[in-house]
């Protein structure tokens, strides 16, 4: 078994902006002083795993499709013959029941036996989000390839991340938490959609539905500005709202390498020179993230 073949399908580079509404949703509990740091860590493992699963499902489905044939960026494995599709869906299997375990554990911790219904309603959650990580681009009917999946990756990385960790440690939601996870989740989904734009082609040729393939380069653009626009806003709105002191606008930080990082998009007229800018945007999210948390806790 080549394992450097299954870490680079996993794309650990993906991991900072999977794990970033989970952050945000736990460091909003922490200013609440309400925050248990085995809690939040089983969060951030079952979340990577459900991660790591959609990366290997992503590089099957694709790869069994032929997608990756020709696509630019990043060499995925089944395609380059690195791993084998039988190889990858045993890797898949492992994967979904280290995560299924670590998401028992999470769920009991957060829980335990006196919430009997909110640990039915996450373990259903959580199996949602395999399915979800696992029909992206595996099956004739793959919503990756209709155009749904700009919506799942707004529900998947910013609502429920955000407003499902926050969950497990408030055992409460109100509309305010939305917010914030209305930015994560628009963030996540500019990442989805500049990585679209860069395989338009290729995606045109193969017939891979994306919505920049439905609405073509020029639209995505705009929807892109719309996409890192609003999600400022939306954090600003929450800050307004819970305003105490000054470094609460501390996240405004990370949106320089994002503004800078639109004005190239305006530019660009070699999508695949946008493949660099993925990291860009990822980690920005994950960035702002953080202080995001941090201007709320300090």
């Amino acid at each position: 078994m080549d394992v450097k073949s299954y870490i680079k399908a996993a794309r650990l580079r993906t991991l900072p902006l999977s794990i970033s509404g989970i952050i945000v949703g736990g460091l909003i509990a922490l200013s609440k002083d309400m925050f248990d740091w085995v809690v939040f860590l089983l969060a951030l493992l079952t979340t990577i795993g459900f991660q790591v699963l959609s990366n290997f499902a992503n590089d099957y489905g694709d790869g069994v499709k032929g997608t990756d044939n020709e696509r630019k960026g990043e060499e995925r494995m089944v395609a380059s013959g690195a791993i084998t599709p039988n190889q990858m869906k045993k890797a898949m299997v492992v994967t979904t029941i280290i995560t299924l375990i670590t998401a028992l554990f999470l769920i009991y911790l957060a829980f335990g036996k006196d919430n009997f219904q909110y640990s039915i309603l996450f373990f259903l959650l959580g199996v949602a989000s395999i399915a979800a990580a696992i029909k992206y681009t595996v099956g004739k009917t793959a919503y990756g390839y209709s155009g749904y999946g700009d919506f799942f990756v707004f529900v998947f990385f910013g609502l429920l991340s955000v407003v499902g960790s926050y969950f497990l440690f408030t055992k409460e939601i109100n509309f305010y938490i939305f917010l914030p996870a209305f930015s994560v989740g628009m963030l996540s989904t500019a990442v989805l959609n500049l990585n679209n734009m860069r395989d338009r082609v290729n995606d045109e040729k193969v017939g891979k539905n994306t919505i920049v393939v439905k609405i073509g380069n020029e639209f995505a653009k705009y929807y892109h500005y719309y996409l890192i626009g609003a999600s400022l806003l939306f954090a600003l709105a929450y800050i307004s709202m819970h305003y105490v002191k000054p470094i609460q606008f501390i996240f405004l930080i990370a949106y320089i390498p994002l503004f800078r990082h639109m004005l190239f998009v305006y530019h660009n007229k070699d999508e695949s020179q946008l493949d660099g800018q993925l990291k860009i945007v990822a980690l920005s999210t994950f960035l702002f993230s953080i202080l995001f948390g941090i201007g709320l806790v300090v």
